[in-house]
């Protein structure tokens, strides 16, 4: 019997535990997935330990390394602490872009803030351009009424 374009899968439709299994305990979940977790699970209890164990291997170093320390760059240093590690006194020094990018945007806003007050030469040019365009303005107004008024006189006189 044909079952159209897609076919399923062979390995079978997947089941979805209801609720109540789940609560129950019974849900038919794969074997492999339960030795996984039981396996994460022992994994993050040795880890737990190994952390306790290597504290105190790391006061006695092999070969050079308790003579010699040197601070290599390129070693690889963990990433990532955890809360408890972390120094809430401790400041973080800005690198030298996110400096810049901070001097960047007050000064930005420093000339925003001039701009406004009209204390920069580009503002004071700008009022001087926005003066000569009302004058400009007011003056094209006033003759199109003087226009206005020319046409309306004329039309009186025509009726007359």
């Amino acid at each position: 019997m044909g079952r159209g374009k897609f076919k399923g899968k062979p390995t079978g439709r997947r089941q979805f535990s209801t609720p109540e299994e789940m609560l129950a305990g019974t849900s038919s979940r794969p074997r492999t997935f339960k030795k996984e977790e039981a396996e994460v699970e022992e994994e993050e209890r040795s880890e737990e330990e190994s952390e306790e164990s290597s504290e105190e291997e790391s006061d006695r170093k092999k070969g050079t390394q308790g003579v010699i320390e040197i601070e290599n760059p390129n070693m690889a240093r963990p990433k990532n602490l955890k809360a408890r590690d972390v120094d809430l006194e401790k400041t973080t020094e800005l690198s030298r872009r996110e400096r810049e990018e901070i001097e960047k945007q007050r000064a930005h806003e420093r000339y925003m803030k001039l701009q406004e007050q009209g204390k920069t030469e580009q503002a004071r040019k700008d009022l001087e351009r926005l003066a000569l365009i009302r004058q400009q303005r007011a003056e094209a107004a006033k003759k199109r009424e003087e226009e206005k008024a020319a046409k309306d006189q004329k039309k009186a006189e025509a009726r007359k």
